[in-house]
């Protein structure tokens, strides 16, 4: 006849890691939109932010120095290539009206290659007891 009241799950703390890349993104947009490059500072900005994503998906080996440099050389690579590379004008445009939809394979085929170099290396470097530092905090 009564029915029996569930306790109330804890609530997690609210995950603010998107409100964070969008916030470290702004200032490259608006750099790159001051020196009239807003299409580059676009790509540029979207490969920050997957990169950023990247570190947030694997944050579990935050405390190894080879994952650090292997996020520092991707992004490295990454952005040379991005400058070495000459975007012809108005490209953007020509993606679509939907600029952000246009530029989603990017940012995907950008995150997919961070992953990627992050589990190349994770296969050379021992990942020694950062588990159990894990477990102790």
């Amino acid at each position: 006849m009564f029915e029996q009241l569930e306790e109330p799950e804890e609530k997690k703390p609210t995950d603010y890691t998107g409100v964070i890349i969008g916030a470290a993104m702004l200032p490259v947009i608006f750099l790159f939109s001051h020196l009239g490059k807003i299409e580059q500072g676009l790509v540029v900005s979207i490969v920050l932010g997957t990169t950023f994503l990247a570190v947030k998906i694997r944050w579990d080996l935050r405390k190894h120095l080879w994952f650090w440099a292997t996020i520092v050389l991707v992004l490295a690579a990454q952005l040379y290539v991005l400058f070495a590379v000459q975007l012809p004008r108005g490209w953007l445009a020509s993606v679509g009206r939907l600029h952000a939809i246009g530029l989603l394979p990017i940012g995907v085929a950008d995150l997919l290659i961070t992953l990627g170099f992050v589990a190349l290396a994770g296969k050379f470097f021992p990942k020694g007891s950062a588990s159990d530092d894990d477990e102790s905090e």
